[in-house]
Formats: structure tokens, sequence, C-alpha cells
């Protein structure tokens, strides 16, 4: 087994490395000064597994790039299986067709990382679930719910009593159940909001009980975090305790950790290492990260050893 780390996040590709007592392989990953990509892997690969370790957060075309350039070169140099190990998907909210003569650019991705040499993809928390079809190529969709999940016992000393999980939207609802359930089934809430253009909302509505109670928001991407704060206010005004928001995916683009330190309403904002945090985000005392290494060094040993994933969905 093999494994090769993208630029977009070596610290996690390092700690799954290490999890996996296996050292990242030598390659050179680099740009030119007009923007090209070049990649030279710099031990021999012929025969063998390989997982390439690579997200496609900011700059996300730059990162994939990256990664369909790695496996090209993986797949000339005869690597007998590449698996592209990508925890954050970008360009997943393109599932479909939004308005007329719009993309669905999650496909078109789909297509390229399997055109490049793929043989099989690792991701974690899809935007939408659908996209697993998408792809003609083996596609394991792992969910970092089992982390918040840990975090939240510990925030609540183990006292689960006055929690609600709320989901941010309608779509939502599933991914939020799961985690209630989890969380010995505590109950449920929903933001009915009415979005009023790309990364804008209007809360209209909260659905559910959720006076005196500590509310904890699940979703899988916050980008701006103008909804995430706007729902957390909303919460608040229909008199819960306290609003933590555990996010798989902080892209956090357009310095919104500004946002979430200057919110009244939202108390702590729990986000995974799927993309590696940059210095604003880092030093937020509001944010904090959980590793999803573990989960992804497990998921990678399985495969590489041909035994079953589907215990770590349980």
């Amino acid at each position: 087994m093999k494994l090769i780390a993208g630029n977009s996040n070596r610290r996690l590709s390092e700690s799954i490395g290490r999890k996996l007592s296996t050292p990242l392989s030598l390659a050179e990953i680099k740009t030119f000064k007009d923007g090209e990509v070049f990649v030279e892997i710099q031990e021999n690969v012929r025969g063998e597994d390989v997982f390439v370790i690579q997200s496609t957060a900011y700059p996300a075309n730059d990162n994939l790039m990256e990664l369909l350039i790695t496996m090209d070169a993986l797949s000339r140099a005869s690597a007998s299986r590449i698996t592209a190990v990508i925890p954050y998907f970008g360009y997943a909210r393109q599932d479909r067709k939004a308005g007329p003569r719009t993309p669905i650019s999650a496909k078109l991705v789909a297509n390229l990382i399997t055109t490049a040499g793929a043989d099989r993809v690792l991701t974690v928390d899809l935007h939408a679930g659908q996209i697993q079809g998408f792809f003609d190529i083996p596609t394991d969709n792992l969910y970092a719910v089992k982390e918040f999940e840990r975090r939240i016992r510990e925030l609540h000393n183990g006292d689960l009593a006055d929690v609600t999980v709320v989901s941010p939207d309608v779509g939502g609802v599933v991914r939020a159940r799961a985690l209630a359930k989890r969380l010995e089934d505590r109950p449920l809430a929903i933001v009915d909001k009415r979005r009023e253009g790309p990364g804008l909302s209007e809360v209209m509505n909260i659905i559910g009980e959720v006076k005196g109670r500590h509310c904890v928001i699940f979703d899988d991407i916050v980008d701006s975090g103008g909804t995430l704060c706007n729902a957390a206010q909303a919460l608040m005004d229909k008199g819960a305790s306290s609003v933590t928001a555990c996010i798989t995916h902080g892209v956090l683009s357009d310095h919104a950790e500004n946002r979430v330190m200057k919110s009244e309403a939202l108390t702590r904002l729990i986000i995974t290492d799927s993309i590696e945090a940059r210095e604003g985000v880092a030093d937020c005392p509001k944010i904090e990260q959980v590793s999803i290494a573990t989960l992804l060094a497990e998921a990678i040993r399985r495969i590489a050893n041909e035994e079953s994933v589907s215990s770590l969905f349980d």
C-alpha cells in the first residue's frame, strides 16, 4: 500500500499515515509560474495499491487538477489500483440543474476523476447522496456523525436530556435525524427558510420545540456562515438556551470566521479537518476541529485488505 498526499490538506494526510504506520510516499507536486500543475512520483509504484489523499477545497480548481494529474501519473507508472481519497468533494453543491442552461458540475467532476485513472473513490459526507451514482466506479461515502456524537456527549457530560438536534433546512432532515438517533433519540427541530439567492437565505420559522433546549445544528457544509448565524439567532429568539453547530466541511469562505465570532447567538462551531483550517479559522476561539483521520485510516486499511467497509456506516 502507498499513500500519496496532495497539497490541499497535508496535515490530515500525515495523520492518516501515522495511524496506518505507513509514511507518505515521496512525490513532487508543484505549480509552474503560469499555473500549470506538475507531478512526479519519486518512488516505484508498479503493482501497488495507491491511495491519493486530496480535498478539492479552496483553491478548488488547483486542487482538483493536482488530484487528476497525480492519478494520471500513477496510472502511467503501472499502479495496480488507484483510490481517490477525497475528504471534501468540491462541486458537490452543483448536483442538479438548478435553472435553465446550467451545468451538473458534480457529474462532470466525477467523470474527470474516473477518466484520470481512479478505480475507487472514498469520501466523507457528500452534500447529496445521489452523487455516489454519478461515478461508474465503487464509491464509499463515509459519515462523520460518530465524531460529532462523541464531542456533543463530552460537552454535556453525558447528560443529553435538554438537547435538541436541529436541521438547518428541510433537505437536511435525514442527516440531522441520524445524529438525533445516536444521541439517545433526542428531539428534532427544523429551520424553515427561503433562499433569496446563492449564499443568501432568510430564516422564516422554526418547526419544533426549542424553548429552554440546548440546540445542536447539524449540516454538511458551512460556507459564508451567514445562513448558520441567522439560524442560530432564530433559535435563540424562540427561547433556546444555547446553540452549537456541528458542520462536517468548514469551507468558511469570505472571512466567515469573523461572522461566527461576532454572532451572539452561536456558542460554538465544531468542524472536521476534511478541509485544512487556514490561519484565521484555526485562531478563532469559537471554532474547534474534530479529526476524521481515524475514520479515513480505518476505511483505507479495510479497502487495502479487501475487508468490508459497511460497519463504518453503522
